[in-house]
């Protein structure tokens, strides 16, 4: 069984920075592309960014250059650097794997709050 566990998540002032870590539990060969995404209240779920299994990353235009995505095989583990972080940014960050012919996978979620 595939497990993602976020964690990270937490109160940071404008302008600061938050690492975002997935641990990620389980069989997951075949993964093709694992995310990063957020969901504010009242909005629906966007993605953030998102890695493929040959390295490609992608970002969405309201973080490119502020935020980057990684992952460290050896540990299991996809990470999201949240730098110069805006109030806009506030909202509930969730992982997610992508698996082919098994399909998507989720974590529960980690609070992200931008306030001064």
């Amino acid at each position: 069984q595939v497990q993602l566990v976020e964690s990270g998540g937490g109160l940071v002032q404008p302008g600061g920075s938050l690492r975002l870590s997935c641990s990620v539990s389980g069989s997951i060969f075949g993964w093709s592309l694992m995310g990063w995404y957020r969901q504010a209240p009242g909005n629906e779920r966007e993605l953030v960014a998102f890695i493929t299994a040959g390295g490609i990353t992608n970002y969405a235009d309201s973080v490119k250059g502020r935020f980057t995505i990684s992952r460290d095989n050896v540990k299991n583990t996809l990470y999201l650097q949240m730098n110069s972080l805006k109030p806009e940014d506030t909202a509930v960050y969730y992982c997610s794997v992508r698996i082919i012919n098994r399909g998507n996978y989720w974590g529960q979620g980690t609070q992200v709050t931008v306030s001064s």
